[in-house]
C-alpha cells in the first residue's frame, strides 16, 4: 500500500512538473518570442504540448506496469520516444514558424509527421505499453464498439491508402492551402490530420506480427505500400518540375529566408517526391523482413509440434 501511495505521488510529481514547465513556456514565448533560440516555442500550444506529455507519461507508466518480459526491445523503445519528440519539435519549436513562412520546410515538417515521425512510432510497437499505462477507468472506451468500428473502418486495404494519398493532397490544393495557412486554427487541424493517419498507416503496415493478430497480411501491406508510392511521386513532381508559383500565400505570409517563389516551390516538391519514396522503400524492406521472421518461427513451432508427438 505504501508503495503505490509513493507511485502515485510520483506520478502527480511528474504532472505537476510538466504543467509548470508548460506554463514557464507559455510566458516566455508570449512575452519574448523574438528572443528566443530556435529550439524554443516561438508560439505555445497547450495542446501539442499536453499531448507530448500525455503521452511520455502513459508510455513509462505502462513500462512500470507491464512484466519486463513484456516490455518492447530497447530499440524499440527509443524509435517510439524519438518519433514522439519529433512530433513535438516541427510543431512546437522555432520550426513550426518556418514551416508557416516557407513551403519546403512546410513539407519538411510534414514529412516528419507523415512519414519520418509516424514511421518511428510505428516501429516502436508500443500500443500495448501505452494501453497498460491508461488509467482503468479509459479501457473500456479503447476497447469499446465505436472506437473499434472506426480503426476497422479507417484500417481497410481500401480506405488505409486512400487516406493516406487524399490527405497529402487535399491539403495541398492550392485554395484550401491558402486558407489554411491562413487560418491558425485550420492550421493545427491540417497538421493534427496528417500526423494521426500518419501513425495508423504505418501501423498497420509495419506491425511485426502475422496476420491473424495482425490486421493484413504481408502481402496486402506490400501492395498497399505500391498504392501509395506513384501518387506520391507524380505530385512531387508536378510540384518540382513546375513553372509557375502554384502556392502564393507564402508570399503573402512573407519567405523569411532569401529564396525565390519558385526555387521554394521545387524544394517542397522534392521532398515530396524523394523522402517519400525512400520512406516506401524502408516500409516495404520491413515487411519483407517481418514476413521472412514470422514465417521462420511457423516453422520452428510446426517442426515443435511434429517433435512432440
Amino acid at each position: 500500500m505504501e508503495m503505490d501511495s509513493d507511485r502515485l505521488s510520483a506520478g502527480w510529481l511528474w504532472y505537476g512538473g510538466a504543467l509548470a514547465l508548460g506554463a514557464v513556456l507559455y510566458v516566455v514565448s508570449g512575452f519574448y518570442p523574438a528572443h528566443l533560440p530556435v529550439w524554443m516555442p516561438w508560439q505555445f500550444h497547450w495542446l501539442e504540448y499536453l499531448a507530448t506529455v500525455l503521452v511520455l507519461g502513459l508510455f513509462a507508466r505502462g513500462l512500470k506496469a507491464l512484466p519486463r518480459d513484456q516490455h518492447p526491445p530497447l530499440w524499440r523503445k527509443i524509435s517510439f520516444v524519438a518519433g514522439v519528440l519529433s512530433f513535438y519539435i516541427v510543431l512546437q519549436t522555432g520550426i513550426d514558424y518556418y514551416a508557416q513562412h516557407m513551403f519546403f520546410v512546410h513539407r519538411w515538417a510534414h514529412f516528419v509527421l507523415h512519414h519520418a515521425g509516424a514511421f518511428a512510432i510505428a516501429m516502436g510497437m508500443s500500443g500495448p505499453v501505452l494501453f497498460a499505462g491508461l488509467p482503468d477507468f479509459l479501457k473500456p472506451i479503447v476497447r469499446s464498439r465505436p472506437v473499434q468500428a472506426v480503426l476497422n473502418v479507417a484500417q481497410t486495404p481500401v480506405m488505409a491508402p486512400f487516406l493516406f494519398v487524399g490527405l497529402l493532397y487535399f491539403w495541398l490544393i492550392p485554395q484550401i492551402h491558402t486558407v489554411v495557412m491562413l487560418d491558425e486554427r485550420l492550421y493545427t487541424f491540417m497538421n493534427w490530420t496528417m500526423a494521426i493517419n500518419g501513425v495508423m498507416f504505418w501501423s498497420l503496415v509495419l506491425d511485426s506480427r502475422a496476420k491473424p493478430p495482425a490486421r493484413m497480411s504481408h502481402l496486402m501491406r506490400g501492395l498497399m505500400i505500391l498504392v501509395i508510392e506513384l501518387p506520391q511521386m507524380v505530385l512531387g513532381a508536378i510540384l518540382s518540375l513546375s513553372s509557375h508559383d502554384i502556392y502564393p500565400v507564402y508570399n503573402i505570409c512573407g519567405r523569411v529566408l532569401d529564396m525565390t517563389a519558385l526555387n521554394d516551390q521545387h524544394y517542397g516538391g522534392l521532398i515530396i517526391w524523394l523522402p517519400g519514396t525512400l520512406t516506401s522503400f524502408a516500409a516495404m524492406i520491413v515487411v519483407l523482413v517481418t514476413m521472412r521472421l514470422n514465417e521462420e518461427k511457423a516453422e520452428r513451432e510446426r517442426e515443435a509440434r511434429e517433435g512432440a508427438v
